[in-house]
């Protein structure tokens, strides 16, 4: 199990959960953030500090974002575990999930 990053963080990315994560698994996209499920501690910090409550366990995700658990793992299929968020800079690209939502005014 690992914790997973719901629609709630599309076009808003805070990051307050990258800064708590002891693990560095939390990854930027384009417009969402992304947890790296093989290399999430399953700790929980960043649960707590999402301002949106965008971050659940993955057994917790409400049913109306239960794609996001398989759009965190996606994109990381192709790129495996790079090893470490704040060593490998933003993803080349953001989950079709993601890219097929509206974008939210800023």
């Amino acid at each position: 199990m690992t914790y997973v990053i719901a629609q709630p963080c599309v076009d808003v990315k805070d990051k307050a959960c990258v800064e708590e994560c002891p693990a560095d698994c939390i990854y930027e996209g384009e417009r969402m953030l992304y947890i790296q499920p093989d290399e999430c501690v399953d700790c929980g910090a960043c649960e707590p500090v999402c301002p949106v409550e965008a971050i659940f366990y993955e057994a917790d995700v409400p049913a109306e974002w239960a794609d996001f658990t398989e759009a965190n793992a996606i994109v990381f299929a192709v790129i495996g575990s790079p090893g470490g968020a704040s060593l490998t800079g933003p993803l080349p690209a953001d989950a079709r999930t993601v890219t097929a939502l509206p974008r939210r005014d800023a």
